[in-house]
């Protein structure tokens, strides 16, 4: 029972994850219209990651796993509730969205793994079942991807937004799916965190 739980937690915030992913490029393109700036846009969010992890392991080592992970997931929705007001030419203001999420991100790196090896120890499990356990962490992690992009593109699509259009019904419509969609899906994963790992620890 606590792994399905830290599962779910692990798929919303995955899904929430991956939304953006799936619609960077047409939010850079055409919200932003800033296509040359692609490389420095990801660059600059991969290496936020990696640069934010030895912080990510102090805040763990102060809060705790669950919390530091909660304080995550806080990060990237104020990070995308603000890039929601961005628009055309805001080279400085996404390039601050792309370190924020990036660092966010070294929460999503540092703590669910650290969680996961919790569960099974508490279930007594160590040395015997972690196969069956990253086996399904892992067809989780591949399932996101495919959620995301089964959920945003056909919302794109409804919404009126298709690549390339500018207009500002469009654009709102890229804007939901990119900004707020996984606003929504990361406040769903941080209620259930806090529920089943923070107020009620394990």
């Amino acid at each position: 029972p606590e792994f399905r739980r830290l599962l779910a937690v692990f798929l919303l915030n995955g899904i929430a994850a991956a939304v953006p992913a799936t619609l960077l490029l047409f939010f850079i393109d055409d919200r932003l219209q800033l296509p040359a700036s692609q490389g420095l846009f990801l660059a600059s969010y991969f290496a936020a990651a990696v640069i934010s992890l030895p912080l990510w392991l102090r805040v763990i080592a102060r809060l705790g796993q669950a919390r530091a992970w909660g304080l995550g997931m806080l990060l990237s929705i104020a990070t995308f509730a603000w890039a929601a007001a961005l628009g055309a030419g805001d080279h400085g203001g996404f390039l601050a969205v792309c370190i924020a999420s990036g660092a966010a991100l070294g929460a999503d790196l540092a703590v669910p793994g650290a969680l996961l090896a919790g569960v099974i120890q508490r279930a007594g499990l160590a040395g015997r079942a972690e196969g069956a356990f990253f086996g399904w962490w892992n067809a989780a992690t591949k399932l996101n991807l495919a959620v995301a992009a089964g959920l945003a593109l056909p919302l794109l699509q409804a919404l009126g937004y298709a690549p390339g259009q500018r207009d500002p019904q469009a654009l709102q419509a890229l804007t939901i799916a990119y900004c707020l969609l996984p606003c929504a899906l990361k406040l769903a994963a941080a209620a259930l965190l806090y529920r089943h790992f923070i107020a009620t620890p394990p």
